[in-house]
């Protein structure tokens, strides 16, 4: 699938939406959320990593974290966390999308503001040994 039959469906999602939106407010929203998955399996498709469970999927990214792990040899440590902040960002931009779209902007805020108090908690280990480190080099 091209970029421009993905933007198409976006571009008709969206004006389907508008349109429901006045009549029946929360079928504009099951639209919306219904063309939100979609172009997130076109994507999923186009990058190659569409796969049939969840399981597959998984394996499939620790193989690649284990391939830069071997190649840059850095702690394993971070490679999760770093797993675990991308996959906090992408939930919650998925959920504050859904909730902006459905009116509701306050709960999308509050669902960002936790997710960036969540990534700050997970990054404090890994900000603490980069300035160890840097407090070494210094000595």
């Amino acid at each position: 699938m091209s970029m421009i039959q993905a933007g198409m469906i976006g571009v008709i999602g969206a004006m389907l939406a508008i349109q429901l939106k006045g009549s029946k407010a929360e079928y504009g929203i099951y639209v919306s959320v219904a063309v939100s998955i979609v172009l997130f399996v076109l994507i999923s498709d186009r990058l190659g990593i569409f796969v049939r469970t969840v399981k597959e999927l998984m394996k499939g990214i620790l193989d690649g974290l284990q391939k830069i792990q071997d190649m840059i040899r850095i702690n394993p440590v971070y490679l999760n966390t770093l797993l675990k902040m991308t996959g906090i960002t992408y939930i919650v931009e998925f959920a504050s999308g859904i909730c902006k779209d459905a009116g509701y902007q306050t709960i999308a805020g509050q669902i960002e503001t936790f997710a960036k108090l969540t990534i700050l908690a997970l990054g404090m280990p890994v900000l603490t040994a980069l300035l160890e480190t840097v407090r070494e080099f210094l000595s």
